[in-house]
């Protein structure tokens, strides 16, 4: 078991997963808007599962999809975090990735735990570049990756094999290094 850690920034704690985050975590995966660019919705035992996984990633490496909720009132928003990208990408390398609940769009949320990941990703770990794998039409997690100065990398595109054919598969590369961080 590695030492866990928890990241803060002004108005976000990322933290260990708890039990009472299901009901949001499974309301947040079953918003066909939420999940509009990954191909399908989960269901709430897909939820508790993967809620399970983050859970005890975090706890053996330290480090992984935090659980992300605001300081001042703990309300859950969702995840953000790093994770060795999956082996079946043609990229490799360690991911960062973000995904809140819709109520939490629309006030900087994301960049705001991201720039902590990423802090925490070069920083702490000393990892030599950190990419986001983003789906071709998500414009707002695109976004999201320019504002942490990271760079598109349209060579390494690709279609991710994980997901099923059609308009979600097409996923774009998005690479920042710590001198450009």
């Amino acid at each position: 078991m590695a030492e866990f850690v928890e990241l803060t920034t002004p108005r976000l704690l990322l933290r260990q997963w708890k039990d009472g985050d299901l009901d949001r975590w499974a309301e947040l995966n079953a918003d066909p808007e939420v999940r509009r660019h990954f191909g399908s919705l989960l269901t709430r035992a897909e939820s508790a599962g993967s809620l399970e996984a983050f859970r005890t990633e975090l706890a053996e490496r330290g480090w992984g999809w935090w659980a992300v909720q605001l300081r001042d009132g703990g309300r859950f928003l969702g995840f953000a975090g790093l994770d060795p990208v999956d082996e079946e990408a043609p990229v490799e390398g360690v991911e960062a990735g973000w995904r809140l609940h819709r109520d939490a769009w629309g006030h900087g949320y994301a960049t705001e735990a991201a720039r902590a990941v990423l802090r925490y990703g070069f920083q702490e770990l000393a990892l030599p570049e950190i990419l986001a794998l983003i789906a071709e039409g998500n414009t707002p997690s695109r976004a999201v990756a320019e504002r942490l100065g990271m760079t598109y990398d349209p060579s390494a595109d690709f279609d991710d094999p994980t997901l099923p054919p059609g308009p979600h598969r097409r996923t774009v590369v998005y690479r920042l290094r710590p001198s450009a961080g």
